[in-house]
């Protein structure tokens, strides 16, 4: 390759860059509906394996899809909403125990101004206004629904995500076998080999991972709600969506948990409950989910999990957030290779 041509693909590589940041919030469908195609490829090849067509496979797909999104709407919603509103009523009551149990404490260590601490006028201001707040909240909630452009945009990505998603997953091999008659066969060895390795570390991360935080969220939902936790549901949903950054959902996880047993129980045993219950995910991740939906480790520091995710949302909004970890992980694969390569070139070992 000539140093004009290498030119040429890093011009073209920063105008598209530059593109998807202008078509940052028209690509958002589209980035749901390539993921959505990513993540259930693999089902639809195993029941066109069996003789299927491919969009009967599609179809049945579908409907598995459209069943968990009208069981999640039909039973889990209105749980998690009735726990949602359970923690905007205990909020004073937060505060409240803060002041009155934590407070005094914290202000009998040396170098501590009680002034500091008083969160009693917090809570005060709260209670007045927490109503007002409410009706302000409702009032801006009823102008967005009630805006027209508001209400045809999610109206319009409701409609577009299944058909895009339909059509990418029923000619999800056809792209990809003419991307792949599409490489100079001089590079296709190697692209080829790259694309293997980058498809298996987003298999690992995106649907692996994806296994392991929805295990983790009901595990963690269920052994809270048997300690009898009020806010069971809503805590353990949290605490499975953050798993993604290794031990990041059980610290989140078992300090919200210990918050909320400590206020409802006011004893310490309940907190012991909640680490028994965190402890016993983190060891069932440690010993059989992880190495058996993950497999061998995707080579993600959690720090560069944390720093893809926020320059992600800073540089493209909720577009950057979906493609982060997936780019990262590509990089990553990337990087992997050229390092190969100079640690076998003479720039390394003459």
């Amino acid at each position: 390759m000539t140093d004009s041509q290498k030119w040429t693909l890093v011009i073209l590589a920063g105008l598209l860059i530059w593109l998807l940041y202008l078509l940052a919030p028209v690509l958002t469908p589209f980035m749901l509906s390539a993921l959505l195609s990513y993540l259930f490829d693999p089902v639809v090849d195993r029941l066109e394996a069996r003789r299927l067509p491919r969009t009967v496979g599609v179809i049945i797909v579908f409907l598995g899809l459209l069943l968990a999104g009208l069981a999640f709407v039909l039973i889990l919603f209105p749980v998690l909403q009735q726990q949602i509103s359970l923690l905007i009523d205990k909020l004073p009551q937060v505060l409240q125990w803060f002041q009155d149990a934590l407070l005094p404490r914290l202000s009998r260590l040396p170098g501590v101004d009680p002034a500091w601490l008083n969160l009693e006028a917090v809570r005060q201001a709260m209670a007045a206004h927490w109503q007002q707040f409410g009706s302000s909240l409702t009032d801006l909630l009823g102008r967005l629904t009630r805006s027209g452009g508001t209400v045809f945009v999610w109206f319009a990505y409701l409609l577009l995500i299944p058909v895009v998603t339909f059509y990418l997953l029923r000619d999800w091999d056809i792209m990809v076998r003419r991307l792949h008659d599409l490489l100079p066969r001089r590079m296709e060895p190697v692209v080829a080999q790259l694309v293997a390795e980058c498809d298996a570390v987003l298999s690992q991360l995106l649907r692996g991972q994806l296994l392991v935080m929805l295990s983790l969220a009901a595990v963690y939902t269920v052994g809270l709600w048997i300690v009898g936790v009020d806010l069971a549901l809503l805590i353990g949903l949290l605490s499975g969506l953050v798993s993604f950054v290794p031990y990041l959902g059980f610290i989140i996880g078992f300090l919200l948990a210990s918050l909320a047993a400590l206020i409802q129980f006011g004893d310490v045993a309940h907190v012991l409950y909640v680490l028994l219950v965190f402890g016993l995910g983190q060891a069932l991740d440690g010993a059989a989910l992880s190495p058996l939906l993950v497999g061998r480790r995707i080579g993600l520091h959690p720090v560069a999990v944390i720093f893809a995710v926020l320059a992600g949302g800073q540089l493209f909004g909720f577009l950057g957030v979906l493609l982060a970890l997936p780019v990262a992980a590509v990089v990553v694969v990337v990087l992997r290779h050229y390092q190969d390569r100079y640690l076998q070139s003479s720039l390394y070992s003459p």
